[in-house]
């Protein structure tokens, strides 16, 4: 052989250990990527969001149902709207970015139990709510005054006017901090505050019309239950 052959073998030699370098790189990572989005840790809070939603939807459904009768009830009793289907993607689209580029955010275990116990907190507040409220609490805003429509201060709503609201509130940014999502507990904490924000007024305006005096008085000593809404 000569030099120009000694040298090809030698450079086909060190491309073949380069490639198989390379494909040896992209499989570790492709591997990597995999344990990290399906590691333990991911597949469990990603399984209690998914159960946290499924039971909070489907009760809200079959308790408005339990109340209202089924032929009064519509598939907007689920609740899923397309402002919080969006909302619930760009969470779990935070998350999968996390797992991946920053695995350790995902690891902190007391704040992801403390954000399961506060989902927890948050969805029993609110079934309390529906439960004594019972043919009184509706998912639309009622605008004018039905006969089995009374004002509810007894159980839950002795502590605070709007229970359903102070519920899911408490219960949306809880499954934020069991995912470790920073990103979206603060946006989840700012864009459900607003709405309430907004919302607990406009009903409040009706349930006055609705109780007059008797709600006049029961309004400033209960607090709305969503913080700095009076």
């Amino acid at each position: 052989m000569n030099d120009t052959t000694l040298q090809e073998m030698s450079f086909l030699k060190h491309l073949q250990h380069a490639v198989e370098s390379y494909f040896f790189v992209v499989q570790l990572s492709r591997s990597a990527i995999f344990s990290e989005i399906f590691s333990y840790t991911a597949c469990r809070q990603v399984l209690q969001l998914f159960l946290a939603i499924i039971f909070f939807h489907v009760s809200e459904y079959f308790l408005a149902i339990f109340f209202h009768g089924r032929s009064n009830v519509t598939l907007r009793s689920l609740l899923l709207s397309k402002t919080y289907i969006l909302a619930m993607t760009f969470a779990l689209l935070e998350y999968c970015l996390e797992v991946y580029f920053f695995p350790g955010l995902k690891e902190h275990w007391w704040i992801s139990n403390i954000g399961l116990a506060i989902l927890v907190m948050g969805e029993v507040i609110r079934k309390m709510a529906i439960i004594t409220a019972g043919q009184a609490f509706t998912h639309l805003i009622k605008i004018y005054h039905e006969e089995h429509h009374k004002l509810v201060t007894s159980g839950v709503y002795s502590f605070v006017r709007h229970p359903g609201y102070c519920g899911f509130f408490i219960w949306s940014i809880g499954t934020q901090i069991m995912m470790c999502n920073p990103i979206s507990t603060v946006t989840f904490a700012v864009v459900v505050w607003s709405f309430f924000a907004k919302r607990i007024p406009y009903e409040e305006y009706f349930l006055r019309q609705f109780f007059g005096s008797e709600y006049d008085e029961y309004a400033p000593r209960v607090p709305s239950g969503v913080p700095f809404v009076k």
